[in-house]
C-alpha cells in the first residue's frame, strides 16, 4: 500500500507506529484520500498476526482539526445529483452510505481485536477526536496548545462518526449533552478528569507512554462491548434519565428557538442510541447525520462559517504582488476602552505595543486594563504567570508621541470627533517613519474624510474593531478613496497576526456592519413606538435567530451614542435622513429620563448592582401606543428584523461597499450575530430566492414604509432568477 498521508512502521515488539503527516499541509485533515489510506492500515492491522498493537500520532505541531468540510459539502451535493438521476430514495441511500464511511472505519478500529493507542498534541477536534474516542487508550500532551473537542455544532452539523455515542457512554448524560451542545475545546487536564483522555504527559513522552500501555498486553475491547456494561448515568428510562433529557429538550428550545436542526438531531441520536447496542446506535447516529447534512442550514453554515471564513482568514482579499509585512511594533493612540483592548490583543499576538494617551496616568490605565484581562486568564488556568509578565512587558504606556517613531503601524482609537482625530493624525504623522501605515479605528466617520488631514493618504486605512475587542472576532478593514494596496495589505497582515477575521469594505457611512445593525435597532425602536410590548420585541428577535434583542443591544452600545449618530446624520444629510419616531423615543430616554444604557445602569433595561437586568417598567409611560399582544403577527415581526438587515446588506453590494459576497455573510454573523443558521443575509436571500425575498420586502413596504423598498439589484436578480453567489462569483462591481 502506498503511504502518502500516514507513515506506518512495525517495531521489534510488534507495535505498529502510525504517523499522520499529510504532505503540503500545515495541519492534518480528514479527506477522502486520508480516510481510504487509514482504512488500508486497519486492514493490515487485522490481517497481520505480527502486529500486536497500534499507536497513532501526528508528524505536525497539531494532531488534526478534523474533517475537510468541503468533502462533506460534496456529499451533500451528491444527494441532488442522485435524486435527479435515480429518485429520492436512492439519493437518500447514497448520502447515508457515503456519510457513514468514517463511522464504520472507526468501529472497525474499535473492534479490530488489536489495541489502538493515540498520542495527542496540539488540537484534536471533530472527526479527529472521534478517531481518538474509538482508540482504546488516549494520551494527551500537557502543553498549552493541546485541546480536544467536538465543535461540529458550530457549523450546522453534529459529531457523525460515533462521537455522540462514545461520549454518551463515557460521561454521565448531562455532562455528555453539555459537551456536545457547546462544542467547546477542552484542555488536557479537564479532559482527563472527564475521562475523555486516559493520561496526560509531557509532549516529548506521549508516544512512549502510549507504547508502554500497549506493552502491558491490554484487552482490545471497549467497555460498551463487554457483557454487563452499565451506562454512567443509568438507563434513559430511569429517574436520572428523566432528570436529564426533558430538561435538555427545554434548554434546546430556549437556546435555539428551533432554528438549529443539527442540535435537535444530536439530542435525538443520544437519546435513542443509549437504548441500543453500539452498532445499532451508530446506525441511528448515521441516519440522523445524513439527514442533517442535507439540510439548508448545514449547507449555509458550512459555506459561511467554515469555507468562506477560512478563505478570508488565509488572505483571500489581500492585494496580489505586495510583499508580506512582518509587524514588529504597533502603536495605539488612545488608551480608553477600545484602544486598551486593541493594545491587549496586539501584545497577545507577540507584537510590541506603544500605548499613547494624553497623559501618563491615562496611558497607564490602558495598560492596567490589559493586566486585568490577562490576570483573569491566569486565574482560570488559561495562561501562566510567565505568559502574563511577557505580555505586559510588550506594552509600553506613555504620553510621548515620539515613542511611535519606530512603529510599523499606528492605530488611533480616540474620541469619535473629526477635530480630535485631525489633531491626533498630525501629531502621529510628525513622529512616524516614512514607510509606516496609519490606521483609524472609527466606527462612524468616513475614512476618506479623515484621510484629508493626512499628508500621506495612500498610507491611510481604516481598521474598525468591534467591542469588546478581545472577544469579537470580526475586523472591518476600510479602503478610503486614496488608500493604497500596501496600506490595505499591512492592515490585513495585522488582522491575521492578531488571529481575527477581516472583511474589506469601501468607505461609506456606517461601513457595513454598523449600517446593518443600525437597521436592526431601528426596527426594535419603531416596534416599541407602535405599541408592541418590549418583552415581545426582545423575544421575537431571538426567535428570528439574533443573539440579543435590539433593545438590549442598544443598551450595550449606549443610547446616547445612538442619539449622537442620529444627530450627526441629520446634520449632514437633512431631516429626511432620520426617522422622527425613533428620534422622539431616544430624546425622551436620553435627555428627559437620563437613561444612557448599561454604562449608567439604566436604559431600556434596569441594571441593579449585583442583580439581574430587567426591562424598565417606565417604558409603558414613555410609549403611548398599546397593541394587543394576541393580535400581533409574530411572523411579520420576525421578518421585519431579518429583512431590514438583509436589505441593507443587498444595498451595500449594489453600492460597491461590499465587493465579495463571502465578506457580507461572514461579517454579518461575526459582527452583529445575524441569524447564523441562515449563513448570513445574502445566503438567506439566495436560499429563498430573490423573487420570494422581493415579494416579502414589498409586502412590508406596503405596510411599514419605504425603508423596506427593494433596491434595483434585487429586482434584477428576481427577474433573472440569479443569486448573489451565482452572479458575483468574483468581486462584485458597483451598479452603474
Amino acid at each position: 500500500m502506498t503511504e502518502t498521508n500516514f507513515r506506518a512502521e512495525l517495531d521489534d515488539d510488534g507495535l505498529l507506529s502510525v504517523v499522520w503527516d499529510m504532505p503540503g499541509r500545515s495541519m492534518n485533515v480528514l479527506t477522502a484520500d486520508a480516510i481510504q489510506e487509514l482504512s488500508g492500515i486497519v486492514d493490515r492491522v487485522i490481517a497481520e498476526e505480527a502486529i500486536r498493537g497500534v499507536v497513532i500520532s501526528s508528524g505536525k505541531k497539531a494532531f488534526s482539526g478534523g474533517a475537510d468540510l468541503t468533502m462533506l459539502e460534496g456529499i451533500a451535493r451528491l444527494y441532488e445529483r442522485e435524486r435527479a438521476q435515480s429518485g429520492e430514495t436512492a439519493a437518500a441511500q447514497a448520502v447515508f452510505d457515503e456519510s457513514r464511511k468514517l463511522s464504520q472505519l472507526y468501529r472497525r478500529i474499535e473492534t479490530s481485536g488489536k489495541p489502538w493507542a493515540i498520542a495527542i498534541r496540539g488540537v484534536c477536534l471533530g472527526g479527529a477526536f472521534e478517531l481518538a474516542l474509538a482508540c482504546h487508550y488516549r494520551v494527551a500532551a500537557n502543553d498549552g496548545s493541546t485541546r480536544v473537542g467536538l465543535p461540529e455544532v458550530k457549523v450546522g452539523l453534529f459529531p457523525g462518526a460515533g462521537g455522540t455515542q462514545r461520549v454518551a457512554r463515557l460521561l454521565p448524560p448531562q455532562d455528555a449533552l453539555q459537551m456536545l451542545m457547546k462544542g467547546e475545546q477542552i484542555r488536557p487536564d479537564k479532559a482527563r478528569a472527564m475521562r475523555l483522555v486516559d493520561e496526560v504527559a509531557p509532549e516529548a513522552e506521549i508516544v512512549d507512554r502510549a507504547k508502554a500501555w500497549l506493552k502491558t498486553a491490554p484487552k482490545a475491547v471497549k467497555p460498551w462491548d463487554e457483557k454487563g456494561f452499565k451506562l454512567p448515568g443509568g438507563p434513559v428510562w430511569s429517574k436520572g434519565g428523566f432528570m436529564t433529557f426533558p430538561p435538555a429538550n427545554a434548554i434546546y428550545r430556549r437556546e435555539t428557538q428551533g432554528n438549529y436542526p443539527n442540535i435537535f438531531a444530536m439530542l435525538q441520536a443520544v437519546f435513542e442510541g443509549l437504548q441500543l447496542p453500539m452498532d445499532l446506535a451508530l446506525t441511528v447516529e448515521s441516519r440522523l447525520f445524513a439527514k442533517v447534512l442535507r439540510s439548508p442550514e448545514a449547507a449555509a453554515m458550512i459555506r459561511t462559517l467554515f469555507v468562506s471564513m477560512q478563505e478570508l482568514n488565509k488572505g483571500a482579499r489581500r492585494p496580489a504582488g505586495v510583499a508580506k509585512s512582518a509587524l514588529k511594533k504597533v502603536g495605539v493612540v488612545g488608551a480608553g476602552f477600545m484602544g486598551a483592548g486593541v493594545g491587549y490583543v496586539t501584545a497577545q499576538a507577540g507584537i510590541e505595543v506603544v500605548l499613547v494617551d494624553r497623559d501618563q496616568a491615562a496611558a497607564d490605565k490602558g495598560k492596567e486594563f490589559a493586566r486585568a484581562l490577562i490576570s483573569g486568564q491566569v486565574a482560570k488556568g488559561r495562561a501562566t504567570g510567565a505568559e502574563r509578565d511577557a505580555l505586559l512587558g510588550r506594552i509600553t504606556a506613555t504620553d510621548d508621541y515620539g515613542a511611535l517613531g519606530d512603529c510599523d503601524l499606528v492605530i488611533e482609537a480616540v474620541f469619535e470627533d473629526p477635530k480630535v482625530k485631525a489633531e491626533v493624525i498630525a501629531k502621529v504623522e510628525a513622529a512616524l517613519k516614512p514607510e509606516a501605515i496609519f490606521a483609524s479605528n472609527t466606527s462612524t466617520l468616513p475614512i476618506s474624510g479623515l484621510a484629508k488631514h493626512s499628508s500621506r493618504p495612500e498610507r491611510f486605512v481604516g481598521i474598525h474593531f468591534f467591542s469588546p475587542v478581545e472577544k469579537m472576532m470580526l475586523v472591518e478593514v476600510i479602503e478610503g478613496e486614496k488608500t493604497g494596496d500596501e496600506a490595505l495589505a499591512v492592515a490585513l497582515d495585522y488582522v491575521a497576526a492578531i488571529r481575527k477575521t477581516p472583511i474589506v469594505v469601501k468607505d461609506s457611512r456606517g461601513f457595513f456592519a454598523n449600517r446593518c445593525v443600525i437597521a436592526y435597532m431601528l426596527e426594535g425602536h419603531l416596534m416599541l413606538t407602535e405599541g408592541v410590548p418590549a418583552a415581545m420585541i426582545e423575544n421575537v428577535a431571538k426567535q428570528a435567530g439574533m443573539p440579543v434583542g435590539p433593545l438590549s443591544l442598544n443598551d450595550e452600545v449606549a443610547l446616547d451614542l445612538g442619539l449622537k449618530i442620529l444627530n450627526a446624520t441629520k446634520a449632514q444629510l437633512g431631516e429626511q435622513a432620520v426617522n422622527p419616531a425613533q428620534e422622539t423615543l431616544l430624546r425622551r430616554l436620553v435627555e428627559t429620563e437620563g437613561r444612557l444604557g448599561r454604562k449608567n445602569g439604566k436604559g431600556f433595561y434596569d441594571y441593579p448592582e449585583g442583580g439581574k437586568k430587567s426591562l424598565w417598567p417606565g417604558l409603558a409611560e414613555v410609549v403611548e401606543a398599546k397593541l394587543d399582544p394576541d393580535a400581533i403577527d409574530v411572523a411579520e415581526l420576525r421578518d421585519r428584523f431579518l429583512v431590514a438587515q438583509a436589505l441593507d446588506a443587498a444595498r451595500t453590494v449594489e453600492e460597491g461597499v461590499i465587493s465579495d459576497m463571502r465578506e457580507a455573510d461572514v461579517g454579518a454573523i461575526l459582527g452583529f450575530g445575524f441569524a447564523p443558521f441562515t449563513g448570513g443575509p445574502l445566503s438567506w436571500i439566495d436560499g429563498m430566492g430573490a423573487k420570494a425575498f422581493v415579494a416579502k420586502a414589498q409586502a412590508l413596504e406596503a405596510k411599514h414604509g419605504a425603508r423596506f423598498a427593494p433596491n434595483s439589484l434585487l429586482f434584477d436578480l428576481a427577474d433573472t432568477g440569479e443569486t448573489f453567489y451565482g452572479r458575483f462569483a468574483g468581486p462584485a462591481k458597483a451598479a452603474a
